[in-house]
């Protein structure tokens, strides 16, 4: 992984702050989708396809790439545009989000898409996904490193819990998981619903490596995933805590807009505020 100087920082920003504009875009024109999430992940999405991983858009099968695996599919916006960006698929596409007969679905399908690695929707399977997969590159002995990008609501879901255990029990060093610990789920705040914390000793005594970033931070992401790399006889957790809504005044660490878009009168106030926010970005680094 190349050096993250203040020019790739920039890069890296702005890029960010597009994807979260084409999130706005196609989940107006789809109707239908998830908000906040998508928006509060476009940093950590953005430092994962254009500094972090191993890939080939051009050979989105290529053996020796990373993996990264969405456990919670619902934020698949992101997952989606970032793709696009990146080179996997065309940026029109986008406009088809959840529509009839198109690739890019509510949550995301393995093989109808190049770039994603697994199937998801029920909360808590993607990382029992991620296990089985760093566990079989452990087996066959290659050097393929597995992502598991999950939600902190769906630490409520027991599949996690038994994913951390095997984690740990094997030792899975190519193993790292990424939470984004935005404190909202559908129904309310995490903390209300059913409250998570210590996370960061819960999986330290299933005998994890547990990192904290300001998931808005692309220095601190990229710097957690290079210390993970260091880490061996132990999986490593990042905790990313993110702004749900970010970018967008009126969603920020708002739960309602967990599950619902904006109206066309509020995708034009988002939109705006978004290319202001990139236009203080570009002045900022000049």
């Amino acid at each position: 992984m190349e050096p993250l100087h203040d020019k790739k920082i920039k890069l890296l920003e702005e890029i960010a702050n597009r994807i979260r504009e084409k999130i706005i875009e196609t989940l107006v024109e789809a109707g239908s989708g998830h908000s906040a999430g998508p928006l509060g992940m476009a940093d950590v999405f953005t430092a994962f396809y254009f500094h972090i991983l191993k890939h080939n858009p051009k050979k989105p099968n290529w053996a020796e790439r990373d993996k990264l695996i969405l456990s919670n599919g619902h934020i698949c916006p992101v997952q989606y545009v970032t793709l696009a960006y990146a080179g996997y698929f065309p940026l029109q596409e986008l406009m088809t989000l959840r529509k009839l007969g198109s690739r890019l679905q509510g949550h995301p399908h393995r093989g109808a898409l190049p770039g994603v690695e697994t199937t998801s929707g029920p909360l808590g399977s993607g990382l029992s996904q991620a296990c089985g997969v760093a566990f079989s590159h452990r087996i066959d002995g290659t050097k393929n490193r597995v992502y598991c990008l999950m939600s902190d609501g769906e630490q409520d879901a027991g599949n996690t819990w038994e994913a951390v255990m095997f984690a740990g029990k094997y030792k899975l060093s190519n193993l790292t998981a990424v939470m984004d610990r935005n404190n909202i789920q559908i129904d309310g705040y995490t903390e209300h619903i059913m409250p998570l914390e210590p996370i960061k000793e819960k999986y330290e005594s299933f005998g994890w490596h547990v990192l904290e970033v300001d998931g808005h931070n692309l220095e601190q992401i990229v710097d957690a995933v290079n210390e993970a790399k260091t880490i061996y006889e132990k999986p490593t957790l990042i905790v990313a805590h993110t702004i749900p809504g970010k970018g967008v005044s009126f969603m920020e660490k708002d739960y309602l807009w967990h599950g619902k878009p904006p109206t066309r009168e509020e995708a034009k106030i988002a939109l705006k505020e978004l290319r202001t926010l990139g236009g203080k970005i570009r002045s900022e680094h000049q």
